[in-house]
């Protein structure tokens, strides 16, 4: 045998020996399964919800009401994007509910209820009387 030969005989073992090793390793799978249309239905719909609750918190009588509160925009919204799926529809649900012009006081209850809750439960830092469940 020629020296090249054997090189090349080393060589090619050495590749064998490296693919047949790496063919015992655990690959990455990826999951795809199946969306359902409800699904996709109801994420689009959580976005649209929660864009029509931020241009809500946008409008000047919520602002000064939220700022009477103790919360800026900012938190407010911080807030709204923290929201559930659920949360923004029924959140949007009863900004449809609303009479135009008319009792605002009860959504920004509303409001206030949810930034409250998520205060307690740890998931942001509003209002300085409350305690956090998370330590």
């Amino acid at each position: 045998m020629t020296q090249q030969t054997s090189r090349f005989m080393c060589w090619t073992s050495r590749m064998v020996i490296v693919s047949l090793l790496t063919m015992g390793l655990p690959l990455q799978s990826a999951f795809a399964g199946m969306v359902e249309t409800d699904q996709a239905i109801t994420h689009e719909l959580a976005g649209q919800d929660r864009a029509k609750i931020a241009s809500f918190i946008d409008r000047e009588d919520v602002l000064a009401q939220l700022q009477l509160k103790g919360v800026t925009a900012g938190d407010a919204k911080m807030r709204v994007a923290a929201l559930t799926d659920d949360e923004a529809h029924k959140i949007a649900g009863k900004l449809d509910q609303l009479p135009a012009g008319g009792d605002v006081l009860g959504l920004l209850f509303t409001v206030f209820i949810v930034l409250l809750v998520t205060d307690i439960l740890g998931f942001t830092k509003v209002f300085p009387f409350t305690r956090s469940i998370k330590r």
